[in-house]
């Protein structure tokens, strides 16, 4: 007897034992990029050689850059139009939508895989599919047909029992389970939804929890596929791609978590992390100035009728702004045909394109030391570009009912109308391109802002190295490359995303990482926890980081430190994070040791002692340290 996750993942497994903590190789059906990564995704497939990706499918997106403050991300824009009609990939033009929402609707397949330069891919996990969000060059490496290397996780049943009250929507189920499990609680697991509950919630709905289940760094969460997907393929107009899929009855999971939706409470993750959850009612009457609603997390049909159905006849208060972005142009187009677009625009909303736009730091940040109510995924310190903001993440409900009093507001002490007619179908592709079919006539347009790969060493057998800082513990993607319209548009510029690193930990880390030659980083427990951009592994390689010396990793970016060439170590005794300070002088003598055995010493010169350490890698990883990172061995081996 099998459960749902693992019939998918036995039957896309290549290599590897198909028990939870062996590694495993997968091969990826479908594939996707958002122009944040996606540039230099694109740049490793080409450097690996590949004509024609080998994918069943591939979609490029553009959702994240799409301010347009200079000639960047114009450039970057043409850049993937370009290379995506040479080789083969299904391109999504700026406007159309975000990458998640949109690849749920109109690309999602229930029993395939999917493996997105984007940590919130999960989100198809709705459709019952194995998304799992990656690096870009691993993206890279599953359209050049190779497999993708995990560790076979832990599956864990999350049974839904009971019925969501009035004001109770799917944000607060997963609130809820961050409650319970934390920002690391997933990590090596994959959460399979069950229970009479998930016949409450539509796909959409289903999206919001598998979405934030990034949150939890589990490789991905997933729903059965049911009548209740049957008839949201159908308005998508392709119910052929249904295929109905379960657990089998009698599966045995690794553990299993109940959650009675009859007695969840509205919640909101508070400042700075997405753990952080209180109720609503302990929070209400506390003064609100922003309110954002969207992202790819809540800007489904159901959520935004729900906000319209709140906001019919109303005004927001005159100390908030509140911006609303639909997900897809799909739901905007909806909006506009049923009237709910007319509501909000009376009730004094900002209209957004359907964009990532705030939830990526991409404008609308919110004032000094102001609060923001976010129907977003996270709220890491300094992602709304505002250092002093106090920024929640919260339903849709309570986004509205709180933008209309000025005050956070619990939804279930307000009456809306909650039914609403059935989602109309409507579906117009015209702004997703198919490759050339002469794809030897396109010609891939660089602009002067995308400079080549930076190309890494082979690995020294040894070498010494400063520590160039030091870190606490969730230490996320957004420390270390920072997200927002400052930074975001010098993504395929790595030189100058460079002088961005750790800006907000420590002023001109650059500058201390040149002066040294490189250096040596060390951190606590969850390093690299949020964003699968591997700008920040890719950017401290710039800078000669040649290893992390952390409590624990979170799971794509201990993957993207090994594509790039920086060898991840964990302490072996976690009191010994106190015996290294920054600045301190460590010796790593034979590190090729490390191919037979990860445990090894390191020698900190300056205090005299020597610290046990275990690197993160099997062989396979091994060889691609050694040769200096993923690209290097590709190459290497042609």
């Amino acid at each position: 007897m099998k459960t749902l996750a693992q019939k998918i993942l036995d039957a896309h497994t290549v290599s590897g034992i198909t028990q939870a903590g062996e590694p495993i190789e997968l091969i990826m059906d479908q594939t996707l990029t958002q122009d944040a990564t996606g540039t230099m995704a694109y740049m490793q497939l080409e450097a690996m050689g590949v004509d024609q990706v080998k994918s069943e499918l591939s979609v490029s997106y553009v959702d994240h850059n799409t301010l347009q403050s200079g000639y960047m991300n114009a450039d970057d824009h043409a850049y993937l139009q370009s290379v995506a009609a040479k080789h083969g990939v299904y391109f999504s033009k700026a406007g159309n939508g975000i990458c998640h929402q949109l690849h749920l609707e109109r690309f999602a397949k229930p029993g395939k895989t999917l493996i997105g330069s984007d940590s919130h891919t999960p989100t198809s996990g709705a459709m019952a599919m194995i998304a799992i969000g990656a690096g870009g060059l691993d993206v890279a490496k599953a359209m050049a047909g190779l497999p993708y290397r995990i560790t076979y996780p832990k599956i864990t049943e999350v049974r839904l029992q009971g019925k969501l009250a009035h004001g109770v929507s799917a944000k607060d189920i997963i609130l809820e389970l961050l409650r319970r499990e934390s920002v690391k609680g997933g990590v090596g697991k994959i959460y399979e939804y069950t229970g009479e509950g998930i016949k409450e919630l539509s796909v959409y709905q289903r999206a919001t929890i598998t979405n934030m289940g990034a949150e939890l760094g589990a490789t991905t969460s997933l729903f059965p596929s049911d009548e209740i997907t049957y008839e949201f393929l159908k308005r998508q107009q392709r119910e052929q791609d249904f295929v109905e899929m379960k657990a089998d009855e009698g599966a045995v999971y690794d553990e299993t978590i109940i959650i009675d939706l009859s007695a969840l409470k509205p919640k909101a993750a508070c400042p700075n992390s997405p753990d952080n959850i209180k109720n609503i009612a302990e929070l209400a009457g506390k003064k609100v100035d922003q309110v954002a609603i969207g992202s790819c997390t809540n800007s489904g049909y159901e959520d935004l009728m729900k906000v319209a159905a709140i906001l019919k006849g109303k005004k927001i208060a005159e100390n908030v702004s509140l911006v609303i972005s639909p997900g897809s142009r799909q739901v905007m187009r909806k909006l506009i045909q049923n009237g709910a677009f007319t509501v909000f625009v009376d009730a004094g909303a900002r209209i957004l394109e359907c964009t990532c736009g705030p939830c990526i730091g991409m404008g609308q940040s919110p004032k000094s030391e102001g609060v923001s109510l976010r129907t977003f995924n996270r709220n890491f310190y300094g992602r709304s570009g505002t250092l002093s903001a106090e920024v929640y993440l919260v339903s849709p409900e309570t986004a509205a009912a709180s933008a209309v009093t000025g005050y956070v507001c619990d939804p279930t002490t307000i009456e809306y109308e909650d039914q609403f007619a059935a989602e109309p179908s409507y579906v117009d592709d015209s702004m997703i391109y198919a490759p050339a079919e002469d794809p030897q006539e396109v010609e891939v347009i660089f602009g002067p802002n995308i400079k080549p790969l930076p190309i890494n060493d082979a690995l020294p057998e040894s070498f010494g190295k400063k520590v160039v800082i030091k870190l606490e513990d969730n230490i996320t993607t957004d420390h270390i490359a920072p997200a927002g319209a400052k930074v975001l548009p010098y993504r395929s510029n790595i030189e100058k995303l460079s002088t961005f690193v750790f800006e907000n930990n420590k002023k001109d880390f650059y500058k201390v990482c040149n002066e040294h030659g490189g250096g040596i980083i060390v951190a606590g427990e969850n390093y690299g926890q949020g964003s699968s951009r591997e700008h920040a592994a890719l950017a401290p390689m710039y800078l000669g980081v040649k290893a992390v010396i952390a409590k624990s990793f979170a799971r794509i970016h201990l993957a993207n430190l090994i594509n790039f060439g920086i060898i991840p170590f964990v302490f072996a005794n976690k009191e010994d994070y106190d015996k290294i300070d920054d600045l301190d002088d460590l010796v790593f003598e034979n590190v090729y040791g490390l191919k037979d055995d990860p445990n090894f010493i390191v020698y900190n010169a300056t205090k005299n002692i020597r610290i046990p350490v275990i690197a993160q890698i099997n062989n396979a990883d091994y060889a691609l340290l050694k040769a200096g990172g993923a690209l290097n061995f590709i190459r290497n081996s042609q």
